[in-house]
């Protein structure tokens, strides 16, 4: 199960930390050929590869308003409580987000500022699979609504019998999606990158899957759709003491190993006695798992590694930037300020990943694969564009009109120069 690694150098980690990687030219092949089609022949491509890939005959895409007032009672009233107490914890952190822009008089006479636009229409991709995950409709759709965009386009892949889970649409009735479509994959990727008949294009594409689905993300991404991030499977690291309770650890470790056979997991550690009693109740607790299967080959590839001291658990942490940080030690707010890659972090005993999955009110939707170096989570200006805007008086030309005539005939764009000049000379006359 979980390898154990004992002091590894500092020359060692790279590789130790290495995530495993896929021969990525028949994805890409595959994907592309699919992306073509779709753009090519709409709906009815559509259509063919539901039937080929998720198995189901489908005469209309769109999810009607009669199935989204069955679906309504399908859903346990604890289960609508729930989803219902998670959107108002996520709408609260989100609306704490709003970017108020204050102008700037940067010298006499010239003032600049920003505002904050939503993107008019987004897509959400929502996953189906071995669990359909309702909590990201909640995730992605919230702030597309708190940030005003027009229209929020979903697609999730529909169930053999041609329907949508119960749960997703009510989720996405809760956080205000506008449409619903029966589509997923790499097809329904393509239609809200292209548009068919049924499937309005968007500007921005939102939401997690598989690699299939992560590979047409990119690809569109290169042909004027924006995507959230770059993303791949998902992952958890935990930092952990002689105080950490061996038990929360294992199932911290646990609840992310079965998202699914690719996810990984990491335990970092300066407690020898503390793995020993992680290794047992992983296995104690793995055994009581509907989807043991599943998280027992995740964690085949997953490591736990013993460190010396706080500083390497950090630069572990810092050299790995995992999608989920949970530190469990005594001192887990000092560890915490050193942090300076991580998608999401999670301090202390009492605070699960779990709970940051669905209800306390941050955003679960993360860069993955080391992508946290560079990326963050999604949140509300995910949702937005900032454009700039600038006002100039005859004073602000005085000031600033040298400057921009030299530069603009240093880089010989005399166009540019002209532009400026002609209004010196009018304010000189």
């Amino acid at each position: 199960m979980l390898q154990l690694y004992r002091y590894p150098t500092s020359e060692e980690l790279p590789l130790l930390l290495k995530r495993p990687t896929r021969d990525a030219a028949d994805l890409n092949a595959t994907v592309g050929a699919v992306l073509d089609d779709v753009r090519q022949r709409g709906d009815e491509a559509v259509r063919e590869y539901e039937e080929r890939f998720d198995h189901v005959s489908l005469d209309a895409l769109a999810v009607t308003s009669q199935e989204m007032a069955e679906a309504e009672t399908q859903v346990s009233s604890e289960l609508r409580d729930a989803l219902l107490l998670a959107h108002r914890n996520i709408a609260k952190f989100h609306e704490a987000q709003r970017f108020e822009g204050q102008p700037v008089e940067v010298t006499d006479g010239v003032t600049c500022w920003q505002q904050s636009v939503p993107i008019d229409r987004v897509g959400l991709y929502i996953p189906g699979g071995t669990a359909p995950l309702f909590s990201t409709v909640l995730m992605l759709a919230t702030p597309a609504r708190i940030a005003g965009c027009n229209e929020i386009v979903l697609c999730t892949p529909p169930r053999r019998d041609g329907t949508v889970h119960p749960a997703i649409l009510v989720a996405a009735r809760i956080a205000g999606v506008s449409r619903i479509f029966k589509v997923g994959g790499v097809q329904a990727i393509g239609a809200m990158a292209y548009g068919t008949e049924s499937i309005p294009r968007v500007y921005k594409i939102f939401g997690p899957g598989n690699q299939f689905v992560t590979c047409a993300k990119q690809h569109v991404s290169l042909h004027g759709v924006a995507i959230d991030m770059p993303a791949g499977p998902s992952e958890v690291e935990v930092l952990a003491d002689e105080t950490s309770n061996p038990v929360f650890v294992a199932a911290d470790l646990l609840s992310q190993a079965e998202h699914g056979v690719d996810s990984q997991v990491l335990l970092v550690t300066r407690s020898e006695r503390l793995v020993e009693s992680v290794g047992r109740e992983v296995e104690a607790q793995l055994a009581r798992l509907p989807r043991r299967e599943i998280a027992r080959q995740a964690l085949e590839s997953s490591k736990i590694i013993l460190v010396g001291s706080d500083a390497e658990m950090l630069d572990i942490t810092n050299l790995y930037a995992p999608e989920h940080l949970i530190i469990e030690t005594s001192n887990y707010m000092e560890l915490s300020r050193g942090v300076r890659n991580a998608g999401s972090v999670f301090l202390g005993p009492w605070t699960p990943e779990s709970a940051g999955d669905y209800a306390s009110g941050t955003n679960h939707t993360l860069p993955t694969n080391g992508y946290a170096v560079a990326y963050n989570g999604v949140n509300l200006d995910s949702f937005c564009r900032k454009i700039t805007f600038q006002h100039i008086t005859p004073e602000g030309i005085r000031r600033i009109g040298p400057a921009v005539e030299q530069m603009a005939a240093n880089e010989q764009l005399d166009a540019h120069r002209m532009a400026m000049s002609l209004r010196l000379q009018e304010l000189n006359e």
